[in-house]
């Protein structure tokens, strides 16, 4: 999948927070509130993830914004810009709930 210029090597790391709607931006949601889904788990992300050929790996971690809390997150190769990875794996997240039922 090509969606700009590759970086190879590079990885992010995605906090379910970042794709969250019900999550405001300043409590960690990095996309527009339209492109986000409500609610995602950190499984889903990696199956998202795992579709857009991403190599997702889960890891627990501290989130930055709760950094007394253990969280899960999920780190994926870096095909594009952050913001339209988060973009991506939420859109894919979407239609992989309306194909579930």
């Amino acid at each position: 999948m090509s969606l700009g210029r590759e970086r190879r090597g590079k990885r992010i790391v995605i906090w379910p927070s970042y794709i969250d709607e019900s999550i405001p931006r300043s409590m960690g949601r990095k996309i527009a509130k339209s492109k986000a889904v409500r609610k995602p788990t950190v499984e889903e992300i990696r199956a998202a993830a795992q579709a857009l050929n991403l190599n997702p790996v889960v890891e627990q971690s501290k989130y930055p914004k709760a950094w007394w809390e253990v969280r899960a997150r999920v780190v994926v190769d870096k095909i594009a810009s952050k913001r339209r990875i988060l973009e991506l794996i939420a859109s894919k997240i979407a239609e992989l709930r309306r194909s579930r039922g």
